[in-house]
């Protein structure tokens, strides 16, 4: 990448916002992938909120003496969470963890009655997406949208790895919505779904005590998601494999995680796109470092339009 590029990206300031984002001028056609002739597959591992697509679904912290709750964006949440209690504006408040009740209770499905399921009612993932398909598309598309898109219209292998707690089916319906709603062409060839604070999914990643972190589970799902692409499209030289995500915090475990799968698997290629702040950075992580292969802001449409192309 050039040098300008990289003092950008060094640079940047955090008063860019979703606003920055633009409808990038792509065209939408079927592109083969980079290393197939060569027995290689590009695998793309998407974070969903803040990163495919803006949804509004509160968060919630608890004041620690009234119990009156502050709502928070999932964005603003990803921002302040590790200081929540301990320091800064929000000392005096706190995260609480009951699944129905507690901070994340929106990021959950419901369990309805029989006359709720016969009526057919959402659940709170499904609904608050549809709310977002309703407004224009600069309000609801998320940094990774077209590289998302992509990836779908070009049945690349495709994995959702979110700190959601929803059954992945749940997360199926809210995509099929977009492509019920002709925003998607078709369903995304799906490698795998981890919703990772699901009770269920944390078991199958190894979560027995649930003591692992969000982002501890996001590193446990690449794992997954790789050892589940090598074992249905073999140990190719040439995979490449990618993961978008908005948080500093899980960015900084993505890369560990991946360091370590490169070690396993030096032939094969790993990035990490880091999308926070209407900012982009695509990082090929070695072994024993990374390098900034591609930095942009959003308005550098040039630029952002090749991260269609990456992995």
């Amino acid at each position: 990448m050039s040098k300008r590029l990289l003092e950008r990206w060094l640079g940047r300031s955090a008063s860019s916002s979703r606003s920055a984002q633009l409808e990038l001028p792509i065209a939408r056609e079927k592109t083969p992938d980079r290393n197939a002739d060569r027995g290689g597959r590009s695998f793309y591992f998407f974070d969903f909120d803040d990163n495919v697509a803006f949804l509004t679904t509160p968060i919630l912290i608890f004041h620690k003496s009234s119990g009156a709750e502050l709502t928070l964006s999932s964005g603003e949440f990803a921002q302040v969470h590790r200081k929540v209690g301990k320091e800064g504006p929000y000392a005096d408040y706190r995260i609480d963890l009951n699944d129905q009740t507690g901070t994340f209770r929106n990021f959950r499905d419901r369990e309805f009655g029989l006359v709720e399921r016969l009526l057919g009612k959402p659940q709170f993932f499904v609904q608050d997406l549809a709310a977002a398909l309703g407004k224009p598309d600069l309000h609801w598309k998320g940094p990774s949208w077209s590289c998302f898109y992509h990836a779908t219209l070009n049945h690349r292998p495709l994995a959702l790895i979110t700190a959601r707690g929803h059954r992945p089916e749940t997360i199926r319906q809210g995509v099929k919505l977009m492509v019920e709603r002709k925003f998607l062409p078709h369903e995304p060839n799906y490698l795998s779904i981890f919703p990772v604070s699901n009770l269920s999914i944390r078991h199958e990643l190894g979560d027995r005590e649930l003591t692992m972190t969000v982002a501890a589970l996001k590193k446990a799902a690449i794992r997954a998601s790789v050892d589940r692409a090598i074992e249905l499209y073999g140990a190719s030289p040439y995979h490449r494999f990618g993961m978008s995500d908005d948080d500093p915090h899980n960015i900084e475990l993505i890369v560990e995680e991946m360091k370590s799968l490169k070690t396993m698997h030096p032939e094969m290629s790993f990035f990490v796109i880091e999308t926070q702040g209407g900012h982009f950075v695509k990082w090929e992580v070695y072994h024993n470092r990374t390098e900034a292969t591609l930095c942009a802001k959003g308005q550098d449409i040039e630029i952002v339009e090749q991260l269609t192309l990456l992995p």
